[in-house]
């Protein structure tokens, strides 16, 4: 109804698994890159949890366009079955041809037995058996226990069936019940995929409506995402369903852009007070349960020290707080903290790996937490920012074209709009391009990053703000150096020969322990098959390809000289290279 009135070719927030919208979260490149490593590893199980909505159907459809060709997949959909069922399902998905003499029907010996002689001639061919079972929360006990047999299906060398068990959180629970302790000893690799953070919600709303063919100013202006994202909680399902009403909303009011009203008008039409947003607050009202004890426990403790009877303490406990329906969200938007925006729902892979936040030297600046932008005074323009990107690297460099420059260095300018995920991942300083409020483009480099705080630097000065802040003015542009073998292709790919071929074969070699071969060999499957396992260990995607990405990654791994991000600064002392 409302397409041709935005000037789109169809609709953008359908909920149709259409690959051309498909949108890749760096939490959604993990958990792919979670699957592929598994696929690889030899065996066992593989674990991917997230909540109804989180995109793990996403994830799993790359997963199977990106699974090796020497692969074979059997995909298991509706898992309410029994023992024989799933059993007689994996045998048909791998089109297992079961022969049973006399009468009666196939028992599981029968399916077991035909399952293990497909495996077999599956290794021996040189192919690898890889098992996806979907909404495996529904698998009962008894069937989880004949998939934990399954994997004994083994050669001396590897186990010949890897199985991928996807499904909601209640998942890790079963796992955790001490009657599945052998199965939950044999995961070799879990993903928990969380919600998308606020930038990351705009950013998907904003590749949405590209792909749906907008060629005008997005109809969702940079004031109603941020509450977009506050009431679906970043799930990309309730984005799709909630932004899709508010088209046909601002459809109905003839309006171009979709405002608060309507977005609130939307959310109370698709969720009402939906029974998930009290659950959001539920752990409030416990940690006041445990508090209120704690202080009950603690007078009973005074009590029998002192050996007399306390005076009555009266509690004044704080007013109940509403549930978040989506309604009580909207009111309370008018006056949401600006870092509110900003905050992504708590994600469990990532916060086993949080860093302390370091506190500011007295030779730093710190940006005040509810800065808009002070922290842009003094910074450069673009030739700037690269000339003092290139000083870490040892290099001065002169005129216009400092990324033709620096090739006579071996230096390779790598240019994306990923932002700091990526940035992270290849753990370097960069040139970041940020916008103030006119909407100019100026630079700063970024020379330290924690999970909370980023350290830039603008010629003498220095100073540590808030990922928070940064996120405000840094659209995701940036641009690193990396050193390459003096002979470099972009892309090295299968049957390739030459100067960076011999070098990535020593690199992976020695991290493999193995010898390192001779000159003059070639990409073959073997070395294309160590670049896969390289890349899913790296968490990059395991394509088999070497990019950018996959050298800067092997010269980390190989202790090539580069400067690196550090916990909150760049040491200085990495800055020679040569």
């Amino acid at each position: 109804m409302y397409i041709k009135y935005f000037g789109l070719k169809q609709a953008p927030f359908s909920s149709a698994p259409d690959p051309r919208y498909l949108f890749m979260s760096e939490r959604h490149r993990e958990a792919m890159a979670h699957l592929l490593y598994g696929v690889g590893s030899g065996g066992g199980f593989v674990l991917l949890t997230g909540e109804i909505g989180a995109g793990k159907t996403t994830v799993c459809r790359c997963f199977l366009e990106q699974i090796p060709a020497d692969c074979t997949v059997a995909y298991i959909f509706n898992p309410k079955l029994t023992v024989t069922e799933l059993l007689k399902s994996i045998c048909d998905e791998f089109r297992v041809g079961l022969r049973r003499e006399g009468s009666g029907e196939p028992t599981v010996k029968d399916y077991v037995d035909a399952l293990n002689k497909y495996l077999l001639a599956a290794h021996g061919e040189g192919r690898n058996s890889v098992l996806i079972i979907d909404e495996a929360q529904n698998l009962s006990a008894e069937v989880l226990e004949q998939l934990r047999l399954l994997t004994n299906l083994e050669t001396n060398e590897r186990k010949l069936l890897q199985i991928i068990l996807i499904g909601q959180p209640e998942l890790r629970d079963m796992l955790a019940r001490p009657e599945l302790e052998q199965l939950a000893q044999r995961v070799i690799a879990r993903y928990h995929l969380g919600s998308l953070s606020a930038p990351e919600t705009a950013r998907y709303i904003a590749h949405r409506l590209a792909v749906a063919g907008l060629a005008s100013a997005s109809p969702f202006n940079a004031q109603v995402v941020p509450r977009i994202h506050r009431i679906t909680h970043g799930v990309p399902r309730r984005i799709n369903l909630l932004c899709d009403r508010a088209l046909l909303g601002a459809y109905v009011e003839s309006k171009s852009e979709v405002d608060r009203g309507i977005v609130g008008r939307a959310a109370r039409e698709v969720f009402g007070d939906q029974p998930w947003a009290v659950r959001a607050r539920s752990w409030q009202f416990a940690l006041l349960g445990l508090a209120v004890a704690a202080l009950l426990a603690g007078a009973g403790v005074l009590t029998r020290v002192n050996g007399s009877r306390p005076k009555a303490v009266e509690f004044v406990l704080p007013a109940p707080v509403a549930p978040a329906s989506a309604e009580s969200a909207l009111a309370s938007d008018e006056a949401a903290p600006a870092s509110d925006e900003a905050a992504p729902a708590p994600d469990e892979s990532a916060l086993a790996f949080d860093e302390a936040v370091p506190v500011a030297s007295s030779a730093e600046e710190p940006a005040p937490a509810d800065s808009r932008g002070a922290f842009l005074s003094g910074s450069l323009d673009e030739n700037a920012a690269d000339r003092e990107l290139a000083s870490l690297w040892g290099l001065s460099l002169r005129g216009d074209d400092l990324c033709r420059v620096a090739l006579d260095s071996d230096l390779h300018c790598y240019k994306s709009g990923h932002g700091l995920a990526e940035l992270r991942q290849l753990d370097r300083p960069a040139v970041l391009a940020l916008r103030d409020d006119a909407d100019a483009t100026s630079y700063v480099l970024l020379i330290g990053l924690t999970n909370a705080s980023a350290t830039l630097r603008m010629g003498s000065r220095i100073r540590t703000v808030s990922l928070m802040a940064l996120a405000r003015r840094f659209p995701g542009g940036f641009t690193t150096f990396w050193r390459a073998p003096r002979v470099f292709r972009s892309r090295v790919v299968q049957g390739d020969r030459g100067v960076e071929v011999d070098w990535l074969a020593a690199q992976l070699g020695r991290l493999n322990g193995l010898m390192v071969p001779a000159a003059g060999r070639t990409f073959d499957s073997v070395l294309a098959s160590q670049v896969r396992e390289f890349q899913s260990a790296q968490g990059l995607e395991a394509d088999g390809i070497v990019g950018p990405k996959t050298f800067m990654h092997l010269n980390s791994a190989a202790g090539v000289a580069e400067p690196h991000l550090q916990g909150g600064r760049s040491a200085e002392s990495s800055a020679s290279v040569r």
